[in-house]
Parts: structure tokens; C-alpha cells; sequence
């Protein structure tokens, strides 16, 4: 059992590494794509994707990097995580925009470093 525990975590963790970097990419590339290109501003820049996305990653950085924490005892994961989970909480906060990209990019660059640390330190 202790064993699938352990296993849903790590999956936990990897997921969150995906959300994070998703979501790191579909900001520069609407970014990118509807300033050069003016291509999908409709589709890609909609606020219920960021707002739908950021409320995803924070739910799943919040519990895994909590369950880190408890599992390996160490508080750098849990601290860097949560200064990334404030970061995109901010985002959701300011409105659509650049300073929301910003934010975004920021927040979920430490929630992915955090979760890779925590998968390092469970091995």
C-alpha cells in the first residue's frame, strides 16, 4: 500500500511539472502568436483558460508539495512552491494582461522547480 501511495505522489508530482510547464508555454505562445501573427486572441487569450488552468495547478501544487513536505521532511520544496502558488494566486487577481503573464511565468517556474525537488529528495 505504502508503495502506491508513494507512486500517486510522484505521479502527483509529475503531473504538476506538466501543468506548470504547459502553462508557462501557453502564455509565451499567446503572447507571441497574437502580437506577431494576431492569430487565436479569441481562443488563446481568454480568461477562463488561465483562470480554469492556474486554479488546476495551484489545487495540485497545494496537495502534492504538501504530501512532499510530510514524506521527505524537507521545507525548501514546500517554501519554493509556495512562493510560486502565491505568484499565480496574484495572477488571478491583477486581470488579463502582461503583469498576469508575468506573474503566471513566474509563479509556475518555481511550482515546477519545487516539484522536481521533491522528486529528487523522494528518490
Amino acid at each position: 500500500m505504502r508503495d502506491t501511495w508513494i507512486s500517486i505522489r510522484d505521479r502527483l508530482d509529475g503531473a504538476g511539472v506538466v501543468l506548470s510547464g504547459l502553462c508557462a508555454v501557453h502564455c509565451l505562445l499567446s503572447i507571441v502568436l497574437v502580437s506577431v501573427l494576431g492569430l487565436g486572441g479569441q481562443l488563446l487569450l481568454a480568461p477562463a483558460i488561465h483562470e480554469v488552468g492556474l486554479a488546476l495547478a495551484i489545487g495540485v501544487g497545494a496537495v502534492t508539495l504538501g504530501l512532499g513536505a510530510l514524506r521527505h521532511g524537507l521545507p525548501g520544496p514546500l517554501f519554493i512552491g509556495l512562493v510560486g502558488i502565491c505568484l499565480m494566486s496574484a495572477a488571478l487577481l491583477v486581470g488579463h494582461g502582461p503583469r498576469e503573464a508575468m506573474l503566471t511565468i513566474a509563479g509556475v517556474a518555481l511550482v515546477a522547480t519545487a516539484h522536481i525537488k521533491n522528486l529528487r529528495h523522494a528518490r
